[in-house]
């Protein structure tokens, strides 16, 4: 007994709504979303630019804080110096930082010879970017994300490191980020009411205004 076919008219929709379905298929492979992803960066490195915190990195070989004098880039920064404030612009979406000087508006940058400069640069710079890598020790190392495998590093006397002499188990690389004098944060008060020992309900932060009054 032979199979019965299905009717002419039926195998023609449905040859239509399959071609229907891979031109559907087609158009959206074939779209590029180049603009989109561009876009979309553009909106991600302006929002990072805004997280801003001021450090001083103090190096564990030096025993000084790590300064951006301008041009020229030294470790022998006491506690306080104006030059060893830095601006540390972290990366929303990773572990990516710019370390700029607050006093001289200098970038912390590595070039292509591995040696530390200070840059008037936008901080779009490549050379100006630098991976955030915490260690086992409680250090910080920063790595730069350009030149994979060199370091920000300085001597015992406080001189920069060229980052092919670097290693990230070298103590020349190792530093700890100590906020400047005044700079600490403030323990946020809390909104919650406690009571006291007479039995009054103390507020130490003012209550949200009455949206509904």
């Amino acid at each position: 007994m032979q199979p019965t076919l299905p009717p002419l008219p039926i195998i023609c929709v449905q040859t239509v709504l399959l071609l229907c379905s891979l031109l559907q298929v087609l158009a959206v492979e074939n779209v590029d979303f180049g603009e989109h992803v561009e876009n979309q960066t553009g909106v991600r490195d302006s929002l990072s630019r805004k997280h801003h915190r001021v450090y001083q990195l103090y190096s564990r070989t030096s025993g000084k804080h790590v300064q951006v004098l301008g041009r020229k880039i030294l470790a022998k920064g006491e506690d306080g110096d104006k030059f060893a404030q830095l601006v540390v612009e972290a990366d929303t979406f990773g572990s990516q930082v710019r370390i700029r000087g607050k006093e001289t508006n200098f970038y912390l940058c590595m070039n292509r010879k591995g040696k530390l400069v200070g840059r008037k640069a936008s901080s779009g710079n490549a050379e100006c970017v630098f991976i955030e890598i915490m260690l086992e020790n409680n250090y910080t190392a920063w790595m730069s994300a350009r030149y994979v495998g060199w370091y920000v590093g300085f001597t015992k006397r406080g001189r920069p490191r060229r980052g092919p002499q670097t290693l990230p188990n070298q103590q020349d690389v190792h530093f700890m980020k100590r906020f400047p004098p005044g700079e600490q944060p403030s323990l946020q008060l809390s909104s919650f009411t406690t009571v006291s020992k007479r039995g009054r309900r103390t507020q130490e932060s003012p209550a949200p205004p009455d949206l509904h009054s």
